[in-house]
């Protein structure tokens, strides 16, 4: 048995965990024998500010799932990193774990990650992450003041804004109005004031942002005002 989890949800927009959350999933794992999955295909090689979020939270799981940033998306490429208890079946020749296919673990993907790690290295992109993640985090929160804006949540380079109807009751919009708001609206208007994230309604309506690892304050404050001028304007459609 085995249980999954992302370190920052994605799906529904970019909730953290709360402290102590995945020390506590730990335990119950090892107390009845289940596998701690770490789904690390959006968080993990900086978006939270370390190579994998589990080391910014404090806990090991058995396996790491990974993929899209170990090449910064350039070529094709997913990895699972095992602990040793799950590799030891298969470190002796006696067992063999049939996964492989022709088209995997292709030269030059391959090739692309190992570039890639360098140049994390290289350019401490995991050291301006963890720099200027509290100011991305500031400057995000100003929007605080958009009666469509009911949350602002993440870490790391990873966050999601909660979009509501009512600020004070929290109230969410309906499918219909979720479907009018974001991909009627929010999702050109966005991309069109060159801001390329995504307006995503499988929970609450969020819009989440993934920037590069690169940036810092100018760009910061260029996101956060193209998210103002096109959150002002939705909240008048409204």
């Amino acid at each position: 048995a085995a249980v999954f989890l992302e370190p920052v949800q994605n799906a529904g927009g970019c909730f953290t965990p709360p402290p102590g959350y995945f020390q506590r999933v730990r335990e119950i794992c090892d107390e009845l024998d289940v596998l701690l999955v770490s789904d690390e295909v959006i968080c993990a090689f900086g978006r939270i500010g370390t190579m994998f979020a589990c080391e910014h939270y404090g806990y090991e799981p058995d396996m790491i799932t990974c993929a899209k940033a170990l090449t910064s998306g350039y070529a094709p490429l997913g990895a699972t990193i095992v602990s040793d208890r799950v590799f030891e079946p298969f470190a002796h020749g006696d067992t063999t774990f049939l996964h492989g296919y022709t088209f995997g673990g292709h030269p030059v993907s391959c090739a692309v990650a190992l570039e890639n790690l360098d140049i994390f290295e290289e350019e401490g992109l995991l050291q301006n992450v963890q720099t200027h993640a509290p100011l991305f985090r500031a400057e995000l929160e100003t929007l605080h003041d958009l009666p469509i804006v009911g949350d602002v949540r993440g870490d790391g380079y990873f966050y999601g804004i909660e979009l509501v109807k009512d600020k004070t009751t929290k109230e969410t919009f309906d499918e219909a109005e979720s479907e009018r708001l974001l991909r009627g609206f929010l999702s050109s208007a966005l991309f069109d004031a060159g801001l390329y994230c995504r307006a995503d309604d499988r929970g609450d309506p969020v819009i989440q942002l993934a920037p590069p690892l690169t940036i810092g304050a100018s760009e910061f404050r260029e996101i956060t005002g193209i998210l103002r001028d096109v959150l002002t304007e939705a909240g008048n459609l409204i």
